[in-house]
């Protein structure tokens, strides 16, 4: 990662995410305040919840596009067992414009969420900033079981343009490879049928092709083309099939 974020959207496209979780005192809900992976099998089976809400809440000028909310949702559709569905609503909240860490993502979340889980419904929690990480060449982490942010400012600064992926896929790439962290990929919370975690980056897949891969050659992908985003490879799928997905 020690690349610019220019760099990377000219040659290689990075998934740079954190994946820690916060301190457990942010919120008010104590099911929404486990390790990132915990919830993987109830979001995956029905066994439990039927039901998926997510909490999209963003910064002034970066409400996610209608088509990203359509790819997520088909997105989660192939993999989650929803029967009662998978809903997504937006809010707009006021403006921050800090730099962003996992910690401050954490107070913001409890300053502004108001969907939990309960009942036979899970919930999830997305925070779109106008903001940065701390370091560049981050476009989103996931950093609790149901939480995920993403930096809808960096990542429109570095999509549409001549070279880079539109914004609708590098927005929904970006959330999606998020999510697929939720869901436990790779060896977090969702074990491994088959061995393919990529030792040398974390809980990313070794596949260069897939989804949870960490980086993403965009000469040879098809994340440049407008409204195709990468795909989970067959060991993540076989993962998330295991632990009680599709």
């Amino acid at each position: 990662m020690k690349k610019t974020v220019l760099c990377l959207c000219l040659s290689l496209f990075f998934f740079s995410c954190r994946k820690t979780n916060t301190d457990p005192a942010y919120l008010p809900d104590s099911y929404s305040d486990q390790a990132l992976g915990a919830s993987a099998h109830d979001l995956l089976s029905a066994a439990k919840y039927t039901t998926l809400n997510i909490q999209v809440q963003y910064m002034p000028g970066y409400q996610l596009d209608p088509a990203v909310i359509a790819n997520v949702t088909d997105y989660l559709n192939t993999l989650c067992n929803k029967p009662g569905g998978i809903n997504i609503t937006q809010t707009q909240i006021a403006a921050n414009g800090d730099t962003l860490t996992p910690e401050k993502a954490g107070i913001l979340e409890k300053q502004n969420r108001t969907a939990y889980t309960g009942g036979s419904t899970i919930s999830l929690y997305v925070l779109v900033t106008d903001g940065y990480d701390t370091a560049l060449t981050i476009l989103g982490f996931a950093y609790r079981n149901t939480s995920i942010c993403i930096f809808g400012k960096n990542i429109a600064a570095h999509s549409g343009g001549l070279f880079e992926p539109t914004l609708v896929s590098l927005e929904s790439s970006v959330l999606e490879h998020e999510l697929g962290h939720i869901l436990g990929l790779v060896n977090t919370g969702t074990p491994m049928v088959a061995d393919h975690q990529d030792n040398a980056h974390g809980n990313h897949c070794n596949n260069s092709q897939c989804l949870m891969y960490y980086s993403i050659d965009t000469h040879s992908s098809s994340i440049l083309h407008p409204g195709i985003i990468p795909v989970l490879d067959s060991n993540c799928r076989n993962d998330l099939h295991a632990n009680g997905g599709k």
